[in-house]
């Protein structure tokens, strides 16, 4: 849903520990919550890490451990001095009660919190991921609420973090949902055939607008063009012998590793006798 207010962007590994959460949630719990860490600009909020807060709630009452969170929040400024308190987030489909005293405490801790709720339990059909701002609203000097108000969300990744999320990917079409991780060797002949793949589609389009089949896109030729122009100008030959010098590098490095661990294997068993 398109609304006004900055976009929260959120990195996948904070879907992974909301989720892993809420599956080691004590016994008797409807929904865990926690605080959310990242960073903010003029445009944009960037949610890159998150921690779960102890919590017990009934229809009366909830209990927060804010002691917890502090000491929590001062452990990952020693890991990454960048992230701040943004905001918090809740399990579950529906903001309740119980949810505006929650942000009440947040509103302490950060300016104008976001609060995040990620729909676990897929009541849906779907994991929906929702955020909000809080604003006031009612009579000055009578009666005064709080009214959540919707914010874009959109998800991005790190390198790092796409080979995660393609590997938890892959597990959906296994018959033991497990896989395990492949070899160096591997992952480089995927990529090469992925792009070969790639290759194959562009040179297809191409012959088709050359031939009169398909009308030609400006935005598409623009976005070849670029593509183009990233590919440095070598010879066949040269690139040939940079690619066999370095297989010969990544050889080298490879056989001088074993050897190591080789080496390190039969000293501990001379030690041993």
């Amino acid at each position: 849903m398109s609304v006004f207010g900055p976009v929260v962007k959120i990195h996948p590994v904070v879907l992974a520990s909301i989720c892993d959460s809420y599956e080691r949630r004590n016994e008797g719990a409807s929904r865990v919550i926690g605080t959310i860490l990242g960073t903010i600009d003029k445009h944009s909020i960037e949610v890159t890490n998150c921690f779960s807060v102890p919590h017990n709630e009934s229809e009366d009452e909830v209990a927060v451990d804010m002691e917890f969170a502090k000491n929590m929040y001062e452990l990952h400024k020693r890991v990454s001095p960048t992230e701040v308190i943004i905001g918090w987030y809740a399990t579950g489909f529906d903001i309740t009660e119980h949810s505006v005293l929650i942000h009440e405490y947040y509103s302490r801790e950060a300016t104008n919190p976001i609060h995040l709720t990620v729909d676990t339990a897929l009541q849906s059909g779907k994991m929906n991921i929702r955020a909000y701002v809080s604003a006031q609203m009612g009579v000055p000097g009578k009666t005064v609420g709080v009214m959540f108000t919707p914010l874009s969300v959109k998800y991005i990744y790190y390198d790092t973090e796409r080979i995660g999320v393609d590997l938890l990917q892959r597990t959906r079409v296994t018959p033991s949902r497990t896989k395990g991780l492949t070899s160096d060797l591997s992952q480089v002949g995927s990529a090469a055939s992925r792009i070969q793949d790639m290759l194959t589609t562009v040179l297809a389009y191409i012959e088709d607008v050359l031939s009169g089949k398909v009308t030609a896109d400006n935005s598409v030729g623009r976005f070849l063009m670029d593509l183009v122009n990233k590919v440095p100008t070598i010879t066949a030959e040269d690139f040939e012998n940079m690619l066999n010098s370095n297989i010969n590098d990544l050889l080298m490095v490879t056989y001088l590793s074993n050897l190591t661990q080789a080496q390190i294997a039969l000293n501990e068993k001379l030690v041993l006798l």
